[in-house]
């Protein structure tokens, strides 16, 4: 845990699931961590079941407030001085068929998966060039890689930080700068609970994929492997991790079998 330990790591989406979980973890392997959402009453109930909660500071953060996202780098570093390490891990899904979706909930998935996360992410760029080095980690999805019915702005949201985030990793290798692109599959959040359905209300409900997933706290171990190992690119789950090579070689084959699973 060398290349974690007194690692200063922001952590946006912290107030609940994998960002949760990856917050309890960090703090217990001695990293000091900066961390992010719009309730400051979860974060602070994050900070007191962490087992060190003097090395976490709070600081509120709405990744669809963009002008105030371009402040946010600056206000962070005045917690340690420092960042080491950005997980970009704040998000919203969506549960809805494309017909039945109104045009301003696919608005909301890219303004906060994607403008917001590249936002905050560009806002620290220059500090990380200046530094000479610096961590992107980016939480997509498998839907980042293949897609599925009712999740079309989710998945457009996320395979969008593909893109982006390979053109940084690609340009700013000499600076140093590294991205690794954690793709998780089904995992026990409230992510369908809080995904939003056409008409931009919440769901309200688990779907039973999510429910059957693998723990918040299990995908936060194998992130931080991930870190530690700077992967580029790292697929985390059950068996819906093989989509990703049936998409690939087989993509009429995912089709089906995406199909016949109904998946929801």
């Amino acid at each position: 845990m060398k290349s974690i330990k007194d690692k200063i790591i922001w952590i946006t989406g912290a107030s609940s699931g994998i960002g949760e979980a990856l917050a309890y973890q960090l703090n217990e392997i001695g990293a000091k961590l900066i961390i992010s959402a719009r309730r400051i009453t979860e974060l602070e109930r994050v900070k007191n079941k962490c087992t060190y909660p003097e090395n976490v500071a709070i600081l509120s953060l709405d990744l669809g407030n963009f002008k105030d996202l371009e402040l946010m780098p600056k206000k962070a570093q005045y917690f340690y001085g420092s960042i080491d390490i950005l997980i970009n891990n704040g998000g919203i899904s969506q549960r809805s068929l494309i017909k039945d979706t109104s045009f301003e909930v696919f608005q909301e998935m890219i303004n906060i998966n994607y403008l917001g996360t590249i936002q905050l992410s560009k806002s620290l760029l220059p500090y990380f060039i200046e530094k000479n080095t610096g961590h992107y980690v980016t939480i997509t999805s498998l839907m980042g890689k293949f897609s599925s019915p009712y999740r079309s702005g989710y998945c457009g949201s996320k395979h969008a930080l593909h893109g982006f985030f390979d053109s940084l990793r690609m340009e700013h290798e000499s600076d140093n700068i590294d991205v690794t692109l954690v793709c998780p599959g089904f995992v026990q959040t409230n992510i369908s609970k809080n995904a939003l359905v056409g008409d931009g209300s919440t769901s309200g409900s688990n779907d039973n994929a999510t429910k059957n997933g693998i723990s918040a706290e299990d995908c936060a171990k194998k992130i931080i492997k991930a870190i530690q190992r700077k992967n580029f690119e790292v697929y985390i789950g059950g068996k819906e991790k093989y989509g990703i090579y049936l998409k690939r070689f087989f993509p009429k084959l995912l089709h089906k079998i995406v199909l016949k699973s109904k998946v929801r």
